[in-house]
């Protein structure tokens, strides 16, 4: 593969590029290392014969295992994977490229009614190809008017599609904005669902690490083509919010509590969140004019090397596999149900026991395309010529 060889100046002409804002903490090499490990490691997801990408890739003896098929995978990866070249995307994707990815995608989400896979397809449309697919849009339109319950990932990815397919002023974009807005928390932190008591009075309260990630990146290049101050107001309190609890060994923490700000689950620690969703959307609200976060970007990729909560490495240099998380040794996600409901009876109420009882110590060797796909776009730029 070309890139092995390619300087930081190669990878990205032009300063202060993501990898060379990296540098100057001294991480260059190990984002280096991680996008090689993603452009040897995507072919393992990619099906030559049918062109989709697995749902996952297992590991951790012998050869890599391609498992199911996942739409929302194929568009997050022809995001990622039209950050390289042609040359590097033809060796991913065995002669293919990302437009044939994108272009497939678009069609396949014809044939299904998910609102956050149909949000993914027009985005990786509108970027990839530089095409706006109106059916898919109107089915966007379709469902914000309706009323209906909608996760708070899911408005995020709409208001993004909207805006790289038909800009700011689309009823697709300022509907989301406004769900998203409405639902925001005093702390800046966003629940699982819009709006949140659509879920049980366990869970209303709680969202996840993706639940907030996602909005930082939306309400940023909201702003971005706005300059509506508000939306940048909103963005980096939710990004303050989660470097303020961000761990010692740079952590993106998993679940957290909406109404006061506080982590309600600590584990399991996502490969991906530290590599590619946080540095995706910190670096995009600096890039609109936001705090520039590169330090705490920093931390959490070098948590992939340090993590103190295991010995094994989560790296698997061969394969070219980040392995998914590391989480608890539980039956049936034990401490994120007890933490839920101790949260909901009063906030901040935490039974102290149970990381005794239930260490984090545990790899998931696997891992999953758009985990790969991320580690793509949120480290290199868009290409001379491509329509983002």
């Amino acid at each position: 593969m070309e890139t092995e060889e390619h300087t930081v100046e190669q990878l990205i002409p032009g300063a202060p590029s993501r990898i060379a804002r990296a540098a100057v903490h001294g991480a260059d090499g190990q984002v280096l290392r991680l996008l090689r490990a993603a452009q040897s490691g995507l072919p393992w997801a990619h099906d030559i014969r049918s062109g989709d990408f697995a749902q996952t890739v297992r590991g951790g003896g012998g050869a890599p295992v391609r498992e199911g098929t996942s739409l929302r995978y194929s568009a997050i990866a022809a995001l990622g994977i039209g950050r390289l070249d042609l040359g590097d995307q033809r060796y991913v994707l065995s002669g293919a490229t990302a437009v044939d990815v994108a272009g497939a995608s678009a069609v396949r989400a014809k044939r299904q009614s998910d609102p956050g896979t149909t949000a993914l397809a027009v985005w990786a449309s509108a970027e990839v190809l530089g095409a706006t697919d109106t059916a898919l849009m109107a089915r966007l339109e379709t469902e914000l008017a309706s009323g209906k319950p909608i996760p708070t990932v899911d408005l995020a990815w709409m208001l993004i599609a909207a805006l790289r397919a038909c800009g700011p002023r689309d009823v697709v974009a300022e509907h989301a904005t406004a769900r998203l807005l409405e639902t925001q928390g005093a702390r800046g932190l966003f629940p699982h669902m819009s709006p949140p008591e659509t879920q049980s009075r366990w869970r209303r309260h709680v969202g996840c690490f993706a639940d907030q990630i996602y909005p930082v990146q939306a309400l940023a290049r909201m702003f971005a083509a706005t300059q509506e101050p508000a939306l940048l107001a909103a963005a980096e309190r939710t990004a303050d919010r989660l470097c303020e609890l961000q761990g010692p060994a740079g952590q993106w923490w998993w679940h957290y509590d909406a109404r006061t700000g506080d982590v309600v689950e600590r584990f399991p620690v996502y490969s991906v969140h530290q590599h590619g969703m946080a540095p995706m959307a910190l670096f995009d609200l600096a890039d609109a004019g936001g705090t520039d976060r590169t330090g705490e970007i920093v931390r959490g990729v070098r948590w992939l090397d340090t993590h103190p909560e295991i010995d094994e490495e989560l790296i698997d240099e061969e394969a070219g596999l980040i392995w998914r998380k590391v989480g608890r040794r539980e039956p049936g996600k034990t401490v994120r149900k007890l933490s839920a409901v101790t949260t909901a009876m009063r906030s901040g109420l935490y039974l102290p026991r149970l990381d005794r009882a239930f260490p984090a110590n545990r790899v998931d060797h696997e891992c999953r395309p758009y985990e790969l796909g991320w580690l793509l776009y949120a480290w290199l730029p868009a290409r001379d010529g491509d329509a983002s």
